[in-house]
């Protein structure tokens, strides 16, 4: 018999379930380790549920979740290893788990992840980003997300996500520019700013 679904429950499921795909390719590119991105996902959905409280329904739960993953990321990931030891019982819940019991569970990361949209080399140079254009790069180029939601997951300025953005491409441009030559492909001397020019113009 299944445990009756509580309100938070049902919150969670409707307005965080929903962006598990997303938000797991976003741990993959921030941490560009499979198993160290299915910690971070643990750990950003397990936040999100305990304080689902904190979250006001029917704003942007993509940004909320996106800010929970960068700043778990930033703020703690980095600096601990993994000590599943210490988790306490209550929190040994997967994100499954919190979803409804008559809904198959469905492959998180469905979404092709960054090793299968692009071979080593560049999968490689988007990981060794520092994380402040790694996120903005990632977020805008790859998962299409406009501007405006972009500044509210990182809680920056929307000219400082442009300007991040032009500085992140920039340095993959240098980066890459012989893998490009290598492949037959014609590349300038200078890097064009593409959508970052048209927008500031």
């Amino acid at each position: 018999m299944n445990p009756q679904k509580t309100p938070e429950h049902n919150r969670f499921n409707s307005e965080m379930a929903p962006h598990m795909d997303m938000m797991y390719n976003y741990a993959l590119y921030l941490t560009a380790d499979r198993e160290e991105a299915n910690d971070l996902f643990q750990e950003t959905f397990l936040k999100a549920f305990r304080f689902i409280d904190k979250y006001e329904e029917g704003t942007n739960a993509k940004a909320w979740l996106y800010r929970i993953m960068r700043n778990t990321y930033i703020n703690d990931y980095r600096r601990i290893k993994r000590t599943p030891d210490l988790v306490e019982y209550d929190e040994q819940i997967s994100a499954y788990q919190m979803l409804p019991r008559d809904e198959e569970p469905r492959f998180i990361g469905s979404q092709k992840p960054f090793e299968e949209i692009f071979d080593d080399d560049i999968a490689t140079v988007i990981a060794d980003l520092p994380e402040k254009f790694k996120s903005v790069v990632v977020l805008r180029d790859v998962q299409e997300l406009p501007y405006e939601e972009i500044a509210e997951a990182l809680e920056i300025p929307i000219g400082t996500v442009r300007s991040r953005l032009h500085r992140a491409r920039g340095i993959l441009f240098e980066r890459l520019r012989g893998y490009a030559t290598a492949r037959g492909y014609s590349v300038g001397e200078h890097f064009v700013p593409g959508d970052y020019a048209v927008a500031s113009s």
